[in-house]
């Protein structure tokens, strides 16, 4: 139990250091230090920076998934789930370095692969899912493509993290993220759906 223990302090004390700095200027000495452990511990546990990196990936979006899901199962209708999505995503970005996410894809690959795996097996579903219950409630248009705006979705998700677009000085991630949700929503509700829409950003302050 204590080794177990051990561990999740150090998974759970290094998501809050690498969400916040990106992985490419921590190293182990810093993660050491932080978590208040020695090297020697660090490594009973974790191979290397990458074993850890990717340990901390499954971790912490298993943890969002458990998330989303409690918010699909209250969720009134498809606009309330996303609303409730879109909450949580700018709680996360207002604390997530913008250099995360290309951290992973140029510097981890086998953190990249869960971080792929994930979204392929999960977010993509779960838009698709979403996109077609929103059909069916009359709150999105009927000729919208839902595995179309999937990718689509996905890949504006992620493009708000590219440094080279938005250089971290110049803009805010958790921003960004709420502008391009906006854009998405309004681009695919019906004028019910933009109704709603409209009644819980006012509700939320969104």
């Amino acid at each position: 139990m204590e080794e177990i223990g051990v561990k999740e302090k150090i998974l759970k004390s290094s998501e809050a250091l690498l969400t916040r700095y990106g992985t490419r200027s921590i190293s182990m000495d810093d993660i050491a230090r932080h978590v208040g452990v020695s090297k020697k511990t660090l490594y009973q546990h974790f191979a290397d920076k990458e074993d850890l990196v990717t340990e901390v990936c499954f971790v912490a979006l298993k943890c969002d998934q458990e998330e989303y899901e409690k918010i699909e199962a209250t969720a009134e209708n498809a606009i309330d789930e996303l609303v409730k999505i879109s909450l949580v995503m700018k709680k996360h970005m207002a604390e997530t370095n913008p250099t995360l996410i290309f951290d992973l894809q140029k510097f981890h690959p086998r953190a990249w692969s869960v971080w792929i795996d994930f979204r392929e097996k999960y977010i993509r579903q779960s838009v698709v899912r979403n996109l077609k219950q929103g059909k069916r409630e009359g709150f999105f248009r009927d000729d919208i493509n839902p595995e179309l705006l999937a990718t689509m979705r996905i890949q504006v998700m992620e493009m708000a993290f590219n440094p080279e677009l938005f250089p971290k000085d110049q803009f805010d991630l958790s921003q960004i993220q709420a502008l391009l949700f906006d854009h998405f929503i309004y681009g695919i509700v019906t004028d019910k759906g933009r109704k709603l829409y409209d009644k819980l950003k006012k509700q939320f302050q969104i």
